[in-house]
């Protein structure tokens, strides 16, 4: 990956809706070889998807919660029910496995405190749940931010 392909995953990121005239002129070659390497990107798994960012408050998202959940036991056949478990629940948006007290760390949205209230009671039957703690997002100060580039993966 040289400069140029950084450059073209920088412009995406940014706005994967440009034309690719556009992002050739931003990167300073003609509209045929970006397009081959965008093309090259995509089969590479670099560019994993392309999807539209929503707002949160005109889709009636009015709360983001960050939940700490802790689990029973650490068998595979529970960790693996327990991660198939919460692929399922809409309003987990993202969850991490993480070191130090907790084991996932999960975000979580929802329209309400109520909608938040009858999330947690489904998270809360799940067999392997040992605790579960919560933290209210008050104000988002940065969120959806483009990825640094670190990778200099040779594309053939």
């Amino acid at each position: 990956m040289d400069r140029i392909d950084k450059h073209i995953l920088r412009l995406l990121q940014q706005d994967a809706r440009q034309s690719t005239a556009d992002i050739a002129d931003n990167v300073g070659l003609s509209a045929s070889p970006c397009a081959r390497r965008i093309k090259r990107l995509e089969e590479l798994g670099i560019i994993a998807n392309y999807r539209a960012s929503l707002n949160k408050t005109l889709i009636g998202v009015g709360m983001t919660v960050f939940v700490e959940v802790s689990l029973n036991n650490h068998q595979a056949s529970s960790i693996e029910d327990f991660e198939q478990a919460i692929q399922e629940m809409d309003e987990i948006i993202s969850c991490h496995v993480v070191s130090g007290a907790y084991d996932y760390l999960l975000e979580v949205v929802s329209h309400d405190l109520a909608g938040y209230e009858s999330f947690t009671r489904k998270l809360q039957r799940l067999d392997n749940v040992k605790d579960i703690h919560t933290h209210l997002a008050i104000r988002q100060v940065k969120g959806e931010g483009e990825l640094p580039i670190y990778l200099s993966h040779q594309a053939s």
